[in-house]
C-alpha cells in the first residue's frame, strides 16, 4: 500500500489567484490534501483553456459564477465539507460577495479561513495594488539588498510572494490545524507579504545594530561587502561562490587558491585590505575554468562551490538538481515527483509546469467531497457549475 500522506483527508478550497496563493495550495496538495481550485466561469464564446497559474500540481478545479445565486449552493455545500479556504484577494473582495469570514464561518465552525494580502490590512497601503518588489520595499527588506553604491535589487519574487507569502500562510494554516485539534474550532488566519518578508529578515534586521551589519548596504560581511563572501567569475565565464567565513575555512580557501604567501590569514579582518584582496581573488579565479576549480575544492572545507544554473541541473544527474520537498517525513512522506509529473526523457522532475484547465477534475471532486452528481444535483451551464436546487437558502 502507498504511504499515508501527512494531510490525507484534509479538504482545501483555493480561490484562483497567481503566485503566493497557488503556492500555498500546492504545498498542501503535495502533502496529500485534496485541493479544489475555484475558477471563474469562462465567457460563453471562449472554451476553457489552462490558466496562467502553473502551480496547480495535484489540484482539481470547479468553475463558479460567484455573483450568481445558482452557483452559491454548490459553494456553500463545499464550505460545509472543507477544512481550509484560501483567499488570495485584496481586502474586502470576498466580503463584497458575502463570502467573508463572517459569512462562511457560521456554515462550518471548523473551517480555517486563510487569507493572504500583499500589504497589511490595517496599514497605510492596504487598498493599493502591489507586487513582490513593493512589499519588499515597504517591509525594509529591499533596502538591505544590493551592491554598495548601487540601487536596491529585488531577487526575483522569491522573498515576498513565496517565502513571506505562500509559505508563511501555510505555516499559519498548520498552526491553526493544531489549535483545532484542541479546541474543535477553526479560525481566521491572516498573512501579508510585508510582515512575512520582515519576519524572514529578523536576523539581518537585528544585525544592523551590531558590527556584522552596521555599515551601508553592500559594505557588510554578508551582503557583498566582504571579499571572502562573494561570487567570482571563472575563465570560462561561469562563477564560483565563496563563503569562507570562519578562519579554518578561509585557510582552506587560500590554500586551494595557492595564495598562502600573501599572509591574508593574519590581515583579513582589516577592511582596508579588502579592496586589494577582492582584486587578487577576481584575477585568480579567472585563471581556471569552473570545472578546474571544482576539482580543487570538491571535498574540502573551503566553502567554495560552483554557481549552478537550472538549465544544467535539469540534465546533469550527478548534481543536486532534482526537485524535492522542503522537508522529508520518513513515515508519512509527501508525494514523489515521479508519480504524476511528465517531462522530456532524460530530464529531471520538477522542471515542468503543471497547468490546470478551469473545471478540470471538478466533477470528481464534487462527488468525492459532497456526494454530488452531474445531472442529478448540478449542471454545467455556459461553463459554470450551477446547482439544481435553485438559489442558496444559506
Amino acid at each position: 500500500m502507498p504511504p499515508t500522506r501527512p494531510l490525507t483527508g484534509i479538504k482545501v478550497l483555493e480561490f484562483a489567484g497567481l503566485a503566493p496563493g497557488p503556492f500555498a495550495g500546492m504545498l498542501l496538495a503535495d502533502a496529500g490534501a485534496s485541493v479544489l481550485r475555484i475558477d471563474r466561469a469562462p465567457s460563453p464564446n471562449n472554451p476553457p483553456t489552462p490558466t496562467p497559474d502553473f502551480l496547480a500540481r495535484n489540484k482539481s478545479s470547479i468553475t463558479l459564477n460567484l455573483k450568481s445565486p445558482t452557483s452559491l449552493p454548490l459553494l456553500h455545500n463545499l464550505i460545509t465539507k472543507s477544512d481550509i479556504l484560501i483567499d488570495p484577494f485584496r481586502p474586502g473582495v470576498l466580503e463584497k460577495l458575502h463570502l467573508g469570514p463572517s459569512d462562511l464561518l457560521p456554515l462550518n465552525p471548523r473551517l480555517i479561513y486563510a487569507r493572504l494580502t500583499g500589504f497589511r490590512r490595517d496599514g497605510k497601503y492596504a487598498t493599493m495594488a502591489g507586487h513582490d518588489i513593493n512589499y519588499l520595499a515597504a517591509s525594509g527588506v529591499l533596502g538591505l539588498l544590493g551592491r554598495s553604491g548601487e540601487k536596491p535589487h529585488a531577487p526575483w519574487n522569491l522573498v515576498a510572494d513565496f517565502a513571506g507569502g505562500g509559505l508563511a500562510l501555510v505555516h499559519g494554516i498548520l498552526l491553526a490545524l493544531l489549535a483545532r485539534e484542541r479546541t474543535g474550532k477553526g479560525q481566521v488566519v491572516e498573512g501579508n507579504m510585508v510582515d512575512g518578508s520582515s519576519y524572514l529578515a529578523t536576523f539581518p534586521r537585528l544585525a544592523l545594530k551590531t558590527p556584522l551589519a552596521d555599515k551601508k548596504r553592500g559594505e557588510n560581511v554578508l551582503d557583498g561587502g566582504c571579499p571572502w563572501y562573494d561570487t567570482y567569475e571563472t575563465k570560462d565565464g561561469k562563477y564560483m561562490s565563496v563563503g569562507a567565513l570562519e578562519p579554518q575555512f578561509f585557510k582552506a580557501l587560500v590554500q586551494g587558491l595557492g595564495l598562502q604567501a600573501l599572509g591574508w590569514e593574519k590581515t583579513r579582518a582589516d577592511r582596508s585590505t579588502w579592496g586589494e584582496m577582492r582584486r587578487v581573488l577576481t584575477e585568480t579565479f579567472k585563471t581556471k575554468t569552473r570545472s578546474e576549480w571544482e576539482a580543487v575544492f570538491d571535498g574540502t572545507d573551503a566553502c567554495c562551490v560552483p554557481v549552478l544554473e537550472y538549465a544544467e541541473l535539469e540534465t546533469d544527474l550527478e548534481r543536486e538538481g532534482d526537485q524535492r520537498h522542503i522537508v522529508t517525513l520518513k513515515d508519512t512522506p509527501c508525494f514523489e515527483f515521479s508519480e504524476n509529473e511528465g517531462g522530456e526523457p532524460g530530464a529531471r522532475k520538477g522542471y515542468t509546469a503543471d497547468f490546470l484547465t478551469p473545471g478540470e477534475g471538478g466533477e470528481e471532486a464534487l462527488e468525492e467531497w459532497c456526494g454530488l452528481k452531474k445531472g442529478r444535483d448540478y449542471d454545467v451551464v455556459q461553463g459554470a457549475f450551477v446547482s439544481k436546487e435553485g438559489k442558496s437558502k444559506l
